[in-house]
């Protein structure tokens, strides 16, 4: 009789396989249903539940964000869509449903989807008294990364490596340029974005809208990001995502959007937020 516990340890392993897997085959028919995302998913986040202090915050949330795409992910403050991110991020720990990052579980290949990843998340810390350079060498240590043009990254962002100031004196547009270059800098396969034009001037916000651009076109990269900026995410992104109250309520094309909306992604938002007709 003393194999008996070994037995039902693998009985619970199967059981829990199989359990995990319908899971994420029942999610992936749910997206195709929505909004017809058959491509092959960077992200994929099926029933996800996070609470704190006893109020579910994430309630059974549902996202598919297709490879080599810029994903836009929009809702009031509040909906939710900082906490998505930390979760993606590995930074928070869901208390129930699964998340496919690069086609890893966050939870338990975390390390390897971070060196895969490239986040700015809330406000970025950086080390106050060094200048942008040596951050970014630091960060690619940590990272484990050699023989990248550090100054070249810089000047993607429009700063410049020669520029020895600390970044204690810095603006927070360039702080958050520099944020901009220290999640791009390793190359990542994945951006994960929350409001990364934040303190920018109209000049940076362009600049920035045409690197994103460019990285998904010509590195392959898929991005993550969340912005207050209605007309910004019209200029990049491929698919919208609709988070209220802690879900997605909707995942559709921007070009679907921009067929059934004549006045775009603004007059799409409001009618979702005011509670208006869900699918287009």
């Amino acid at each position: 009789m003393d194999h008996l516990p070994f037995l039902g340890q693998i009985i619970f392993r199967y059981i829990d396989t199989y359990i995990h897997t319908l899971r994420m085959y029942v999610c992936m028919y749910v997206s195709i249903l929505r909004g017809g995302l058959i491509m092959e998913a960077a992200v994929q986040t099926c029933n996800l539940i996070k609470i704190f202090s006893r109020e579910e915050i994430i309630k059974n949330c549902n996202m598919t964000v297709p490879r080599g795409s810029i994903y836009g992910l929009l809702g009031v403050n509040g909906a939710g869509k900082t906490t998505i991110f930390k979760m993606l991020s590995g930074l928070l720990i869901p208390i129930g449903g699964t998340v496919k990052v690069l086609g890893m579980d966050i939870v338990s290949k975390r390390d390897e989807v971070l060196k895969n990843i490239g986040t700015i998340i809330e406000t970025p810390i950086f080390y106050e008294h060094l200048p942008a350079k040596e951050n970014l060498e630091i960060h690619l240590s940590y990272m484990g990364i050699e023989n990248v043009d550090i100054t070249s990254v810089l000047d993607a962002v429009d700063l410049q490596a020669t520029n020895r100031h600390p970044v204690s004196k810095y603006s927070l547009g360039m702080r958050q340029r520099l944020g901009i270059a220290r999640a791009l800098s390793h190359k990542p396969q994945l951006l994960i974005l929350d409001e990364p034009t934040n303190g920018l001037d109209p000049m940076g916000i362009r600049k920035m809208r045409e690197l994103f651009l460019k990285l998904v076109k010509e590195e392959n990269m898929t991005i993550l990001i969340s912005s207050h900026i209605l007309s910004e995410i019209q200029y990049i992104a491929d698919t919208i995502g609709i988070m209220v109250n802690g879900t997605i309520v909707e995942e559709i094309p921007l070009e679907t959007i921009k067929s059934k909306y004549p006045n775009g992604l603004e007059e799409y938002f409001f009618n979702i937020m005011d509670g208006g007709q869900r699918n287009v």
